[in-house]
């Protein structure tokens, strides 16, 4: 089973996608830890991706795909894999089509945890104000400034993929506003489900 979770930083993918691990024996990738392994590892591609990532400058979509061809490869993919943070543009989303049917492999699901920007911003206010209460230290990157920079990224560059799989009758989309175990439910309602395409 192999699945793409879009949506929002901060709409519980993680949270989805761990439980999935958990409950299904699938593997999230996500495209940060495949840099950092492939960097780790000195091989071809994580030189190509260290000098790449040193003269601060963005992954080409083809080094991405390679990584992502090597890695689902892997023996810890076998029953599948969660993509988390790829793709993010369209040419991606195209580039991993052609991937997956090289491999004889199919995307079963995309799902869009959706929450609206706002109530991603009052979840922020609420845990910084417990955070201040409890006398907890609250993460640096944990504030409402720097979610709202990490929304306009995410409506400016990944958001445009929706339609492209919307077109193909592939998207699906999950009301992130519920609590963890109803948006559970409704993904594995979605797995449950035959997909076209």
């Amino acid at each position: 089973m192999n699945i793409i979770l879009l949506g929002p930083p901060g709409a519980g993918k993680g949270t989805q996608a761990k439980i999935l691990e958990d409950k299904h024996g699938l593997k999230q990738l996500s495209t940060g830890d495949m840099l950092r392994a492939a960097v780790a590892s000195g091989d071809e591609i994580g030189r190509q991706a260290k000098e790449i990532m040193d003269a601060g400058q963005l992954m080409p979509d083809a080094l991405m795909v390679e990584m992502i061809s090597q890695r689902i490869e892997q023996p810890d993919c076998a029953k599948g894999f969660i993509l988390d943070g790829f793709p993010r543009t369209v040419p991606q989303a195209e580039a991993l089509d052609a991937l997956l049917e090289g491999k004889g492999l199919k995307l079963n699901a995309v799902i869009e945890v959706s929450v609206p920007d706002e109530a991603l911003v009052q979840r922020i206010e609420t845990r910084s104000r417990q955070s201040a209460e409890s006398g907890a230290a609250a993460r640096s990157d944990d504030n409402v400034e720097t979610l709202r920079k990490r929304l306009k990224v995410y409506h400016d560059q990944t958001a445009p993929i929706l339609p492209y799989y919307e077109r193909t009758g592939r998207l699906k989309r999950v009301d992130g506003l519920q609590s963890i175990e109803e948006v559970t439910a409704q993904i594995e309602e979605i797995l449950g489900a035959p997909v076209r395409g």
